[in-house]
């Protein structure tokens, strides 16, 4: 079903995972952002889109993770944006024969047999640079940072105030990192992107996050972003978070993400030197904890 969050701008929700969708109507039709998760959602998106008269003319995909990079036919063959580096990784990825099985190992058992991979990551890489989504719409900037997973960006429809964040600034998840290596930081590379954030928050009146409850107000924008900087802080200093999501107490049912805390405070411990060198490494997104 389609909620209106501002003018023009609807959200579509996906149940497993809290999982938004977002639509923005433009002049001939719509653009989707992150178009759900299940073969039955999509196809109920595009069935409500199509008695709105509405048709897809435009996709954006806000990150290269499995649940952000999902297609479905009815939706129709509209070009499906994302940046460049999101793009080159989804070309990577099925570009090894086995893609599929490797796409499929990290799915929710709950929805695997309901999830489309035909038109997975089929993806057009936007030039680096491009500020805003090449459509007859709403002007809607490109918030490219480092946060997350290579090639994330946050979406700004500029004249409705709404951000669609992909996967930041969620009431259900922590931060999720990405991986450690020799020349990247996940911690540090969090913290920029919610800065990258803060530097267009006073232009924000709803903010939509890839998971979880959208929520209106600059005030209650800036609060998701403190939030989340107050958890990666406590990581990286070797403290325990005082956050309502770990534990399930912000979303009942959802106890599991103390698990991606718990690998993400390992892999951070090790990281700085203060843990064994054993241990589950940080989720990174790639794969969607299962809930229970």
């Amino acid at each position: 079903m389609l909620t209106q969050v501002a003018e023009g701008v609807l959200v579509h929700r996906s149940e497993l995972l809290r999982n938004n969708t977002v639509v923005v109507r433009g002049q001939d039709g719509v653009l989707v952002v992150d178009a759900g998760i299940t073969g039955s959602e999509m196809a109920c998106l595009a069935n409500d889109l199509n008695e709105l008269g509405l048709p897809v003319v435009a996709g954006f995909s806000t990150h290269p993770d499995w649940d952000h990079v999902l297609w479905h036919a009815e939706l129709g063959e509209a070009p499906r944006y994302g940046t460049a580096r999101c793009a080159a990784d989804m070309q990577a990825l099925r570009s090894a024969a086995d893609w599929r099985a490797r796409v499929a190992e990290g799915l929710p058992p709950e929805i695997a047999d309901d999830v489309p991979l035909d038109l997975f990551g089929l993806v057009t890489g936007l030039p680096a640079g491009t500020e805003r989504i090449p459509w007859d719409g709403p002007a809607v900037r490109i918030i490219e940072h480092p946060a997350h997973s290579p090639g994330h960006a946050a979406l700004l429809v500029e004249t409705r105030g709404v951000l669609a964040a992909g996967d930041l600034l969620s009431d259900v998840f922590v931060p999720m990192l990405g991986d450690f290596t020799d020349t990247s930081d996940p911690v540090e590379e969090y913290l920029a992107g919610l800065r990258t954030l803060e530097d267009v928050a006073s232009d924000v009146e709803v903010l939509v996050p890839g998971h979880g409850s959208a929520v209106a107000g600059t005030g209650r924008v800036r609060a998701r972003i403190d939030l989340d900087r107050a958890y990666l802080h406590a990581l990286r200093d070797g403290r325990t978070p005082d956050d309502p999501r770990i534990g399930g107490s912000a979303e009942p049912g959802w106890e599991w993400v103390s698990d991606i805390h718990e690998g993400q405070a390992r892999s951070v411990a090790r990281r700085n030197g203060r843990g064994p060198a054993t241990g589950s490494a940080g989720t990174g997104g790639r794969r969607a904890p299962v809930a229970p």
